[in-house]
């Protein structure tokens, strides 16, 4: 998407920045991102790398089960999506906001029968 190039995110980055702050403070671990993932072919551990390396993203060992990773987003994660959160509105409006509700709904369906894993 256009509307992400000059935040320096792809629609990736900011797929799994969504998901995370879906999350509500809850941890996720890589398999909870990858489920909500709507590309699911993406190197997610390599998405999170990123994110981590701009500070949008935190990865901490669970202290009950030291093989588990949790991830959760940052403060500066929120700031950012609070940030992109009208830039991407506004691209999706330009986009299909002369279409009638029900031909929007059509799409939705139709993208939900697409395969993507």
């Amino acid at each position: 998407m256009l509307a992400l190039k000059p935040f320096g995110v792809s629609i990736q980055q900011f797929n799994v920045l969504r998901i995370l702050r879906g999350q509500k403070g809850v941890a996720a671990n890589l398999s909870t991102v990858q489920e909500h993932m709507t590309n699911k072919m993406s190197n997610t551990t390599r998405l999170i790398d990123k994110l981590i390396e701009k500070s949008y993203v935190k990865r901490t060992i669970c202290i009950e089960n030291r093989r588990k990773i949790e991830l959760f987003i940052t403060a500066e994660g929120l700031a950012f999506l609070e940030q992109i959160d009208p830039v991407i509105d506004r691209a999706e409006e330009e986009m299909v906001g002369h279409l009638k509700e029900d031909e929007k709904e059509k799409i939705v369906s139709l993208l939900k029968q697409l395969k993507f894993n």
